[in-house]
């Protein structure tokens, strides 16, 4: 499966690239597909962003298609991550579901060498929808 066009808006664009330019160098080499990701990103102006589209702080309903589990969980920065329901962006189903937009597939590798495709489902919240643009 080629990899489906993702979306980011240009505030979720400099917050991550400068959460990775802090990290220490052995953990920033871990997020190289977290970065191929960022490169082939089409960057929009928060309030130009469609509804359809999982950015930061977005609730999203998707489908691991290797078992059938729908988790909704909302994507996070990483102080954010670790109260139930979150995900870090810097996790690889958070990497994974950043830029999607509903309907959309993916497969992501994970840390132990299998790939999973997951499948966005629903998007409960989306900050920009919101006019939540500074979240």
């Amino acid at each position: 499966m080629s990899k489906p066009t993702i979306t980011v808006s240009r505030i979720d664009m400099e917050r991550i690239e400068a959460l990775l330019e802090r990290l220490p160098t052995a953990e920033a080499a871990k997020l190289d597909a977290l970065r191929a990701e960022l490169d082939r990103a089409d960057v929009l102006e928060p309030a130009a962003m469609p509804p359809h589209i999982v950015t930061m702080n977005s609730i999203v309903t998707f489908q691991d298609e290797s078992n059938g589990e729908q988790l909704t969980l909302t994507l996070v920065y990483p102080a954010a991550a670790g109260a139930p329901g979150t995900v870090s962006i810097l996790a690889p189903v958070g990497s994974a579901l950043l830029g999607l937009a509903r309907g959309q597939q993916i497969d992501w590798p994970t840390p132990d060498g299998r790939k999973r495709r997951l499948k966005v489902l629903e998007i409960a919240y989306q900050p920009e929808a919101a006019g939540h643009y500074h979240r």
